[in-house]
């Protein structure tokens, strides 16, 4: 982990990957959550939240809010994604940039996908653990720190876990909730996933595994498989679930569905092909105890 996070905010007006410029936005009372230790340079990041987005519009603004609440006292970073958008997504997050001290935006140069959009903020992240959720503000911040103490409560002897959210009311189209039964139902059979949610875009995890999950597209879709093929332990955390207040879906449930057949079968290749070697510790020599330290010589 990065010790020095105000190195990487202080430029906030450049936004990495593109060329977004930052707006003249007011600093509003808001926004003083943790400023001042963002600033400081002593202070490390606690954790690093990574939020995609493609044309959300009319979200970011309260999302971002939410979250400096969910994290208020924290030394935190909250890192935007823009898949290359091609609304005003990218003039709301350069005027957030102005008054949110712990926000930090990077922009691809052409659209990638969601996946490729976490992977490009994990990259840059400095927290030791990665939170992510969608940036269409169905997820709720609120629920950030029931998973982070999950995840520390049973992370012990160098046990890796995620915590994974289970939406309780899922507010979504009938059409919707019937592709997702048929979702978990392929994963699993066929990938023995037993998570209850997997679809669920709220989640925390260190970065140290984060970065150890194979990286391919769609792979946002399969973390639960792919945390325990690492041998990992994934923990179900009830969270909330709410409607879109601004925008609309980007997924079909057809393109979605035939490209989620080939998804599975490169998991199960994958699954198939796991490592084994479990937790890796160094082995440190031991000083023999009869050994003496040789006694300092007086100064002449």
């Amino acid at each position: 982990m990065a010790s020095n996070p105000a190195s990487k905010t202080t430029k906030r007006n450049t936004v990495k990957s593109g060329a977004v410029k930052s707006g003249a936005s007011k600093t509003t009372a808001a926004q003083k959550v943790g400023s001042a230790s963002v600033l400081a340079n002593r202070n490390p990041v606690e954790i690093s939240v990574l939020v995609p987005v493609m044309n959300e519009a009319g979200n970011i603004r309260p999302l971002i809010d939410e979250i400096c609440s969910a994290f208020d006292g924290r030394q935190f970073e909250i890192i935007y994604i823009d898949d290359a958008s091609n609304d005003t997504t990218a003039d709301e997050l350069a005027a957030a940039l102005d008054a949110v001290p712990q926000l930090r935006v990077l922009r691809h140069s052409q659209r990638a996908g969601q996946s490729a959009a976490i992977r490009s903020g994990l990259l840059q992240a400095n927290g030791d653990l990665i939170g992510v959720l969608d940036g269409d503000g169905q997820n709720v911040p609120a629920d950030f720190p029931a998973l982070e103490s999950s995840v520390i409560a049973a992370s012990k002897d160098g046990k890796m876990v995620m915590a994974a959210g289970i939406r309780q009311r899922r507010d979504d189209s009938a059409m919707r909730l019937l592709a997702s039964r048929g979702a978990k139902w392929v994963r699993a059979s066929l990938l023995a996933d037993t998570h209850p949610d997997s679809g669920c875009g709220i989640k925390i995890l260190p970065r140290a595994l984060f970065l150890q999950l194979p990286f391919f597209n769609h792979m946002h879709r399969f973390m639960p498989s792919l945390v325990r093929r690492h041998g990992g332990v994934v923990l179900g955390v009830p969270v909330a679930h709410r409607p879109r207040i601004a925008g609309t879906s980007k997924y079909r449930i057809l393109d979605r569905l035939l490209v989620g057949i080939s998804d599975v079968l490169g998991v199960i290749w994958l699954l198939r092909r796991a490592p084994a070697q479990g937790a890796v510790h160094e082995v440190m020599t031991a000083t023999p105890a009869n050994k003496k330290t040789k006694p300092k010589e007086a100064a002449q």
